[in-house]
């Protein structure tokens, strides 16, 4: 009995070290469950991040997926702008790595971070959380998987369809083909999508305008109006093409936002912000 307990002190002090060094910010009120795997590949990991006091009732959850055009990035720089501000307000966090270009292109990414919101659902009463109030989230690349985790069906066949309360997608792509060609051609694009049979139709698969109707999760964009990435009209066509389609759709515009990049002024701003289009929508302050 002694050695497992002196080796259970090893592991937690174990876990512990590891959360310090990937989260070295995490404040003293908050815990991480670090490397969870939510399917078979190396990189289908994820980390939970979440308040130690205990609630009097569920938590919202919220579903974080890092940008890099889908060739780079990781979850720990999510953390002090897009983990953070939702770990203060009470939710529990899902912060989500998935396969990259590199290691498998389109539309690997899209059905890896399908299947991280099915497993955080399937998980919700395991973290104490409400699975009718989880959250998707993400920036750039980011912005586009967390659209996709809303807005995509069954019948686009990328993966399991999730069910979520709403996306906050920051400077998300929307339309894959226009970043594959012309003016808005991006290399990250092209590296995500590579020249094959059937290109277009599967840049058409895994963009989120393709997947417009009326029905899906509100979602809420927030875009600078000077992006020289992601061009802000993605950002208002979907917003449009949503509202048109009878669903719920809010653009919160930034004068003269590049790609990402705000102050902690404009950061503080946009959660604001955040925090009521969630609030009005029942997914916080909710008991």
């Amino acid at each position: 009995m002694g050695k497992l307990v002196s080796l259970a002190i090893i592991l937690a002090a174990h876990l512990a070290g590891q959360a310090g060094t990937r989260y070295p910010e995490l404040p003293d009120w908050a815990e991480a469950e670090l490397d969870v795997a939510y399917d078979r590949y190396p990189e289908t990991r994820l980390d939970i991040l979440r308040p130690t006091e205990a609630a009097a009732a569920k938590r919202p959850g919220v579903l974080v997926i890092h940008g890099g055009g889908w060739v780079r990035g990781n979850r720990e720089g999510m953390y002090k702008n897009f983990c953070l501000p939702y770990l203060e307000k009470g939710f529990v966090v899902a912060n989500v790595e998935y396969r990259l270009a590199g290691v498998a292109p389109a539309p690997a990414a899209v059905t890896d971070v399908l299947n991280a919101a099915q497993w955080f659902r399937k998980n919700a009463k395991r973290y104490r959380v409400d699975a009718d109030r989880i959250v998707v989230t993400g920036a750039s690349a980011g912005g586009h998987l967390a659209l996709m985790v809303g807005l995509a069906p069954k019948a686009a066949g990328l993966g399991p369809p999730a069910k979520v309360a709403a996306v906050v997608n920051f400077y998300g792509i929307t339309d894959v083909a226009d970043q594959l060609a012309g003016p808005n051609m991006r290399e990250y694009a092209v590296q995500w999508v590579p020249e094959q049979e059937g290109r277009m139709e599967l840049a058409r698969r895994v963009s989120p305008m393709s997947w417009v109707r009326r029905g899906t999760p509100p979602v809420l964009t927030i875009h600078g109006d000077e992006d020289p990435t992601v061009p802000y009209e993605h950002g208002v066509r979907l917003t449009r093409a949503l509202r048109e389609a009878g669903s719920d759709a809010e653009l919160l515009s930034i004068r003269g936002g590049k790609h990402g990049g705000f102050s902690q002024e404009e950061m503080a701003r946009i959660y604001r912000e955040i925090f009521r289009f969630l609030e009005v929508r029942g997914i916080l302050g909710r008991r």
